[in-house]
């Protein structure tokens, strides 16, 4: 068992309108099986003006969610300098390239996915999906802000149903946070 990497998750944010909602299951999963059900993986920073979410190692995401805020403090909430600071910091230091995870960051002006390659990716269509399911979400909600009204919150739900529906690594116990 100490050699099995844990998996397990799925983030996905939508930004629609006026308004960004992300939204995260709660599995977590130590090779065939189920740790815990109800993780939560979603988290609101810079007095709950951004909110991130993560894939990956627990540990090391919350590495870069106190490294990430403070970015955010030190640059006034601004969300894509801290984003690409914080890139540039975890592809550089020796110790922060190890760290296991992703991130996604949004506030009601930015959505952006964050990884330790020194990826800092702005989607052109306003969906990010990161983690197990995130192939299977993504699509659900593309399908859903094509063909129907629905608001970002509603758009994220629904997707990370579906997205427990199709991934083993998924379930669907989540949580959606809305700006």
């Amino acid at each position: 068992m100490n050699n099995e990497k844990f998996y397990a998750t799925t983030i996905l944010a939508v930004k629609k309108e006026d308004s960004v909602s992300i939204g995260g299951d709660g599995q977590v999963t130590l090779g065939n099986t189920i740790m815990k059900s109800g993780a939560r993986k979603i988290r609101r920073m810079y007095n709950d003006t951004v909110l991130t979410g993560f894939a990956g190692a627990t540990a090391d995401a919350l590495t870069l969610f106190e490294k990430f805020e403070g970015y955010l403090e030190k640059n006034d909430g601004n969300i894509k300098k801290s984003a690409v600071e914080l890139t540039k910091e975890w592809r550089t230091n020796k110790i922060m390239h190890k760290l296991e995870a992703m991130l996604i960051a949004c506030n009601k002006d930015a959505l952006l996915i964050l990884s330790g390659n020194g990826d800092v990716i702005e989607p052109d269509d306003n969906i990010a999906a990161i983690g197990s399911g995130a192939g299977f979400a993504a699509s659900a909600a593309k399908a859903l802000c094509r063909n129907t009204e629905m608001p970002a919150s509603k758009i994220v739900e629904e997707s990370l149903k579906i997205a427990a529906e199709l991934c083993i690594y998924t379930n669907d116990k989540i949580v959606v946070e809305t700006l």
